[in-house]
Order: structure tokens, then C-alpha cells, then sequence
């Protein structure tokens, strides 16, 4: 994932998870070590899609789903799948068995919202490979555990954000992503209808 990604994924963590719509780009530099030349180069590209708004001492966010939207076209998660395996297991042991680790997708969402709205077959987590090899050999040949890189910023996480789950969904071609996103879109929706966008 771009360091761009980090910048978009901070954004959109502050407005969805913390109901802050205006910061600054030291503060985003800060939080996602990453230079205020990086910072700037990202925020005009949002700025062109008048996603933000600049004021003197930062910005606004003025179209957080515009934001989240243009970081799903630009995503590529297959290009950050770096382990993938299948387990004869069910979805729920694959879960229980799995190492510290960020789930994101269908698990993601499960654990996130305490539901799901339809069911699912595949795990997707941000995790140490190594330890996925050593828990679950290869028992078949339709893949059903996949892991994606985790990088710095996402380590600052306790959750996967909602922008990264939505992200991630988007990039996943099964019905069943479409029904979680919807379902993702919805309660995005809500959040955005409380913070007045």
C-alpha cells in the first residue's frame, strides 16, 4: 500500500471514527510518518475533487465519501495479498484459531459490528505470514485464508478502520462483498447524516 493510502486511510479514520472534519497536514504528517511533501501532494488531488476545502492553518473535509469512494478505485488488494491457503476448518474456527491480527473483509465487518449480513466463506486478515503457514497447512485447493501486508501506519490500530474495511471490500469480488458493502454503506451513511454530510 502507498504511503497516499496511509494519508487517505487517516482522513477518513479521523471523520469516521473520531467525527473530526478539520485538520491540519503537520498533524497528518504526525500521525502517519510520512513527509508534509507527501501530505500536500495528496491533499491536491483531493482538493481538485473538491473532497476538501483549504483554510489557512488546514482543511476541511467537505465530501468524506468522495474520499472513501476515490481510495477504493485507487486500492489494490491483490497486490497486497502476500500469503494465501485453505483450511478445511469452518470460518468461525479459522477465526478463533487465527494469531494476533487485524481482520478485515467479512471477519473484519463480523467483529467490528457484532453482525453479518450474509454469510461468508473467506477469512482476509492483516497479519504475520509466518505465523498463518505455521497455523493452517495448505488442506485443499480452493483458497479460503488470505493475508495481506500490514504496514506501519496500520499497526497503530486496534480495529481495522471503516475506511480500510470498505476499501477492502470493494476490492473483493464475491456477491457476498456486494451485500457487506451495502450494509457497510448504510451505517457510513448514518455517520456522515450525524456529523452533518
Amino acid at each position: 500500500m502507498k504511503k497516499k493510502e496511509w494519508v487517505l486511510r487517516e482522513i477518513l479514520y479521523q471523520v469516521l471514527e473520531k467525527r473530526r472534519v478539520f485538520l491540519t497536514q503537520e498533524f497528518l504528517s504526525d500521525k502517519c510518518e510520512v513527509s508534509l511533501g507527501n501530505v500536500n501532494y495528496t491533499l491536491k488531488t483531493l482538493e481538485s475533487m473538491s473532497a476538501i476545502e483549504k483554510k489557512a492553518k488546514g482543511f476541511t473535509v467537505t465530501n468524506p465519501k468522495k474520499i472513501l469512494v476515490y481510495w477504493a478505485s485507487i486500492r489494490n488488494l491483490t497486490a497486497d495479498i502476500v500469503f494465501k491457503t485453505s483450511s478445511k476448518l469452518s470460518v468461525k474456527e479459522i477465526e478463533e484459531l487465527m494469531p494476533p491480527s487485524l481482520f478485515t473483509a467479512y471477519s473484519g465487518y463480523k467483529f467490528l459490528f457484532g453482525s453479518v449480513p450474509s454469510d461468508y466463506s473467506e477469512v482476509f486478515v492483516y497479519a504475520d505470514p509466518e505465523e498463518i503457514k505455521k497455523r493452517f497447512p495448505r488442506e485443499g485447493k480452493i483458497d479460503n485464508i488470505f493475508v495481506l501486508k500490514m504496514d506501519e501506519h496500520l499497526k497503530k490500530f486496534r480495529r481495522i478502520p471503516i475506511a480500510q474495511l470498505y476499501v477492502d471490500l470493494w476490492n473483493i469480488n464475491t456477491w457476498y462483498a456486494q451485500e457487506f458493502l451495502k450494509a457497510l454503506e448504510a451505517r457510513i451513511d448514518g455517520i456522515l447524516e450525524r456529523i452533518g454530510h
